[in-house]
């Protein structure tokens, strides 16, 4: 049963996560990032963003800990993105999220 007092706090710690991960991007980027490194283009044109809002997204990721961003000593200069260890702990949110999206579709398709 939920209290007041629970409520709240489980309403603050949704609005933490979202603060975090939320938007159209940052779980897109973070599962992409999941089979491995990808360089800033890549990542662009494999997601369908914006360089800039590309960059925005990624910049936030960095801050909050789930993306490290490695700058590589090529000519021109490449940037690479991979996941942090810290980032495996959206694992079950993103494996919850897949198969309420999944089912989500599946329901959708029948009611039409």
């Amino acid at each position: 049963m939920h209290t007041k007092e629970t409520c709240q706090r489980s309403i603050r710690a949704i609005k933490d996560t979202l603060d975090v991960v939320g938007g159209k991007w940052k779980l897109v980027l973070v599962t992409v990032l999941m089979s491995g490194k990808r360089r800033f283009g890549e990542l662009s044109r494999e997601v369908g963003i914006t360089p800039r809002i590309l960059s925005k997204e990624l910049q936030e990721l960095e801050i909050n800990g789930l993306v490290s961003r490695t700058v590589l000593d090529t000519k021109p200069v490449t940037v690479e993105y991979e996941l942090t260890p810290y980032s495996k702990s959206l694992q079950e949110v993103l494996t919850s999220m897949e198969k309420w999206g999944e089912d989500h579709r599946e329901k959708t398709i029948r009611e039409m």
